[in-house]
């Protein structure tokens, strides 16, 4: 099961799944993030609102907080590397360097589907083309049949008696 969430169009990992991988609790965690608070600007870390724990809550099929008291924190790519300068142990740098990992390959997964997006639209465009000069072929095709089946009205040439004057 993952622990990368996507929240207001950024991927998050949440306080307490943070905690478990650094075997911190999370009350102390966040003491020690809310102790280096400069060190997290919004674009790093920011606390979940009510609606959003709560929609959060429903994808992972958790009903109920699970004793917590406060919203919780989620930090982005960069407030989990900088999770590792505040908490000094050598467990947190071994965790930090696993995160940084999956966040890597998570973008890279989504470049690559990038390139294969814009690759299937070139296709698609190509093939819209191709559409377009196969109809103008059968047109002309179909002109040409309709010439082929009309019966040619054409003057005899030649010596014709003529069938009036006997």
């Amino acid at each position: 099961m993952t622990k990368i969430y996507y929240i207001r169009d950024q991927k998050v990992m949440l306080d307490s799944d943070l905690a478990e991988l650094y075997r911190v609790e999370t009350r102390r965690l966040n003491e020690q993030v809310i102790r280096n608070m400069d060190r997290f600007p919004n674009d790093f870390m920011f606390r979940l609102n009510e609606s959003e724990f709560e929609s959060l809550m429903s994808q992972i099929a958790t009903s109920k907080r699970g004793g917590r008291r406060k919203l919780p924190y989620v930090f982005t790519e960069h407030g989990v590397l900088m999770l590792s300068s505040v908490l000094n142990s050598k467990q947190a740098i071994q965790v930090n360097i696993q995160v940084m990992r999956i966040f890597n390959r998570i973008r890279n997964m989504y470049l690559d589907n990038t390139e294969l997006r814009l690759e299937i639209e070139q296709i698609k465009s190509k093939l819209i083309r191709h559409d377009k000069s196969l109809e103008l072929v059968f047109g002309y095709l179909d002109e040409l049949i309709e010439k082929k089946s009309q019966p040619i009205d054409r003057k005899r040439i030649g010596y014709m008696p003529d069938t009036d004057s006997f």
